[in-house]
Protein backbone atom coordinates (compact mmCIF):
# COMPACT_ATOMS: atom_id res chain seq x y z
CA UNK A 1 0.00 0.00 0.00
CA UNK A 2 1.58 3.00 -1.00
CA UNK A 3 1.51 6.18 1.68
CA UNK A 4 -0.84 8.57 -0.48
CA UNK A 5 -3.44 5.61 -0.15
CA UNK A 6 -3.12 5.27 3.53
CA UNK A 7 -2.99 8.96 4.23
CA UNK A 8 -6.28 9.06 1.68
CA UNK A 9 -8.28 6.38 4.09
CA UNK A 10 -6.88 8.03 7.36
CA UNK A 11 -8.42 11.64 6.02
CA UNK A 12 -11.65 9.77 5.36
CA UNK A 13 -11.55 7.85 8.35
CA UNK A 14 -11.08 11.28 10.36
CA UNK A 15 -14.04 12.91 8.16
CA UNK A 16 -16.58 9.96 9.60
CA UNK A 17 -15.36 10.57 13.16
CA UNK A 18 -17.69 12.69 15.02
CA UNK A 19 -16.41 12.14 18.45
CA UNK A 20 -15.43 15.92 19.21
CA UNK A 21 -18.95 17.69 17.14
CA UNK A 22 -20.70 17.75 20.25
CA UNK A 23 -18.32 19.94 22.01
CA UNK A 24 -18.16 22.35 19.04
CA UNK A 25 -22.09 22.39 18.65
CA UNK A 26 -21.59 23.09 22.88
CA UNK A 27 -18.64 25.90 21.89
CA UNK A 28 -20.55 28.30 19.31
CA UNK A 29 -24.16 28.04 22.03
CA UNK A 30 -21.69 29.13 24.23
CA UNK A 31 -20.43 32.08 22.19
CA UNK A 32 -23.64 32.75 20.51
CA UNK A 33 -25.21 33.18 24.43
CA UNK A 34 -21.84 35.40 25.52
CA UNK A 35 -22.45 38.06 22.57
CA UNK A 36 -26.07 38.07 23.33
CA UNK A 37 -25.33 38.69 26.81
CA UNK A 38 -22.62 41.59 26.12
CA UNK A 39 -24.88 43.28 23.33
CA UNK A 40 -27.87 43.51 26.07
CA UNK A 41 -25.84 44.70 28.46
CA UNK A 42 -24.30 47.60 26.21
CA UNK A 43 -27.79 48.17 25.58
CA UNK A 44 -29.26 48.10 28.74
CA UNK A 45 -26.19 47.93 31.10
CA UNK A 46 -27.12 52.06 32.42
CA UNK A 47 -30.82 51.68 32.76
CA UNK A 48 -29.87 48.81 34.83
CA UNK A 49 -26.96 50.16 36.82
CA UNK A 50 -29.88 53.72 37.20
CA UNK A 51 -32.61 51.11 38.88
CA UNK A 52 -29.63 49.59 41.25
CA UNK A 53 -28.62 52.83 42.40
CA UNK A 54 -32.28 54.34 42.97
CA UNK A 55 -33.16 51.09 44.60
CA UNK A 56 -30.16 51.36 46.94
CA UNK A 57 -30.68 55.09 47.69
CA UNK A 58 -34.39 53.79 48.83
CA UNK A 59 -33.20 51.27 50.80
CA UNK A 60 -30.30 53.83 52.43
CA UNK A 61 -33.15 56.27 53.17
CA UNK A 62 -35.13 53.89 55.31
Amino acid sequence: MKKSDKMTKGMAALGRDTRGLSTVEYIIILVLIAVAGIGLWTTFGDTVGAKIGESTDAIGGM
